[in-house]
């Protein structure tokens, strides 16, 4: 249990970090909404039996109204303003603090590691930011200030009953903090479990009707369909099921309070009663003291929907806590030494979750100036030497450095933005002309301008609007704007026609002057480029050959043909 909530930590670290003292003053003054609301109760109920009581006697000309009225009146426009300023503190914080905890998970997956466990499970992107990232909200909502407005509203109730009597005042305090917090931590725990199995079923939920929907050519070609239409009504069940379980948990933590309700309604009566006919209070003062003590329960119910929501917070935050911390950023590579672009020395990587290394000490080392392609079989670590490189994947042992990196991978990534926005995603501070110069190189430029908005252009999500060849194009001017002295390529031209792939081939020859090349191939036209191949099988190295030597032609002659 302990462990549990130490999962907590970093959250509230973040939010007390965030916004202190909107997430104090939020608090403060939900304790004096209700302490206002306690007051107002309990004064209307003195004021009503005293005034009774003074308009049965001869003591009716002498009841001061006044004072009283004046008081409930302040007290209801106060509560009112306060419930405006909790409301309006409490929510800016909240969205405040969220914007921010998006903004830190964001950050904590641009660390390699992250954005690669993410690529190969993207719907858990975006669970962590709606649904977890929701499910935090009521951490501070439901469980920190109504906590803080409950124990005001029980110092106030032992507070004014203690007056009348101690032992008064201590019973009805010991019974709103025994029963106002016991009730929701007994059902926080027994909750916990059923809010665990509920927020991982909306989530295979979520993620079954997505395949559903966007895979159906694919689950219909594989005789699928139904198939995934059973497992999204087995998600659906398993989540109705933890959906009656909180219900009766719910139920009887309503119950419950029902019963402490009346128990202590009952008890304050009898306390009341007592009292009055040993002379020891008044009618009016029973009265007041009657209420306060039956309102006092009401700011403990508050906690019902946090303990009930407790077992998805902790979900949420033991998802969510790991990544608030931003991975150190790889420092800005420069050569192994004086002159050269990178360099291996007995390198080698396996991949989290691989029982065997995917790179087996690699040493290799390429000059500035120098284009080197690495070919091989699909699987033989191409992509794997690509990424250590660029820093994206650190050896286990042997040492690795190169200079600053870009990487052109074998995917577009072109997002639902402009075209110039998605070129500025290289060099935001690019300006105009920079943007056409590249988009020129890249051979791109008079098809931007025949478009009625230009660099304007919306594009839709994955750069829709846009055809395989112009969005490959876009890429490579994306590539060209990035000043780097090294970069990655990994089969830049895989899917294109051979004409269109000849003239980027070209292109990337022409604007690479003085820069350093790293080509994974499988294609001749690729690799002719190149001063120097290497071929690569099984995570090892077995042949280097620079051009101009028998064995870099014959390490062509395996490449597919243009």
């Amino acid at each position: 249990m302990r462990n549990q909530f130490r999962t907590l930590a970093p959250i509230l670290e973040l939010f007390f970090a965030e916004r202190p003292r909107s997430l104090l003053t939020g608090a403060l003054l939900s304790a004096v909404t209700v302490i206002a609301g306690l007051a107002l109760l309990g004064l209307s109920g003195w004021f009503i039996t005293a005034a009774s009581i003074a308009g049965l006697s001869a003591a009716a000309i002498a009841f001061d109204v006044f004072a009283p009225a004046a008081a409930i009146r302040m007290l209801a426009i106060g509560r009112t303003a306060a419930r405006y300023g909790e409301r309006i503190t409490t929510h800016d914080a909240t969205l405040g603090i969220l914007a921010a905890l998006r903004e830190k998970l964001f950050r904590g997956w641009a660390g390699p590691g992250a954005a690669r466990h993410l690529l190969r499970r993207p719907s858990r992107l975006l669970f962590r930011l709606t649904a977890d990232i929701d499910a935090l909200d009521s951490l501070y909502l439901r469980i920190l200030v109504p906590i803080v407005a409950a124990i005001g509203a029980a110092l106030v109730a032992v507070i004014t009953l203690g007056i009348m009597h101690p032992a008064f005042g201590l019973a009805v305090g010991g019974l709103l903090i025994c029963s106002g917090i016991g009730i929701p931590l007994v059902a926080g725990c027994l909750a916990r479990r059923p809010a665990r199995r509920r927020a991982y079923g909306i989530e295979a939920l979520r993620s079954r009707a997505i395949d559903l929907t966007a895979g159906q050519t694919d689950l219909l070609m594989a005789s699928r369909i139904q198939a995934q239409c059973a497992a999204v009504i087995a998600a659906d069940a398993y989540t109705a099921k933890a959906d009656r379980h909180l219900n009766r948990i719910e139920t009887g933590v309503i119950l419950s309070f029902g019963l402490v309700t009346a128990i202590l309604l009952a008890g304050s009566l009898l306390a009341v009663a007592a009292l009055t006919e040993a002379k020891a209070i008044t009618a009016p003062v029973a009265a007041l003291g009657l209420l306060i003590a039956f309102a006092a329960v009401e700011p403990f119910t508050a906690l019902r929907r946090g303990a009930l929501e407790l077992g998805r917070i902790l979900v949420a935050a033991r998802r969510i806590g790991p990544h608030l911390a931003e991975e150190p950023l790889r420092p800005k590579g420069r050569a192994a030494e004086a002159g050269m672009a990178l360099s291996l020395q007995a390198a080698g990587v396996r991949h989290d979750g691989s029982a065997r290394d995917a790179l087996h000490a690699i040493s290799l080392e390429l000059k500035l100036g120098e284009t080197l392609a690495v070919i091989g079989p699909s699987g033989a670590g191409k992509s794997t030497l690509l990424s250590v490189f660029a820093g994206e994947i650190q050896p286990r042992f042997g040492t690795a450095a190169c200079m600053d990196a870009t990487r052109l991978t074998q995917r577009t990534e072109l997002f639902q933005d402009t075209l110039e926005g998605n070129l500025r995603l290289a060099k935001p501070q690019a300006s105009e002309m920079e943007l056409r110069e590249v988009l020129a190189a890249a051979g791109l430029l008079s098809d931007v301008d025949a478009l009625p908005k230009g660099l304007r252009t919306p594009l839709g999500e994955g750069g829709f609007g846009l055809s395989g060849g112009q969005s490959r194009r876009l890429a490579l001017a994306r590539l060209f704007l990035r000043d780097t002295p090294l970069w990655l390529l990994d089969e830049p031209t895989e899917g294109l026609d051979s004409a269109t792939a000849r003239d980027v081939v070209a292109r990337l020859k022409a604007r690479a002057h003085g820069r350093s090349l790293v080509i994974a191939s499988h294609t001749r036209r690729e690799a002719a480029i190149a001063d120097r191949i290497a071929i690569i099988e099984g995570g090892r190295i077995t042949e280097i050959s620079r051009r101009g030597e028998a064995a870099f032609e014959s390490a062509l002659e395996r490449l597919r043909p243009d």
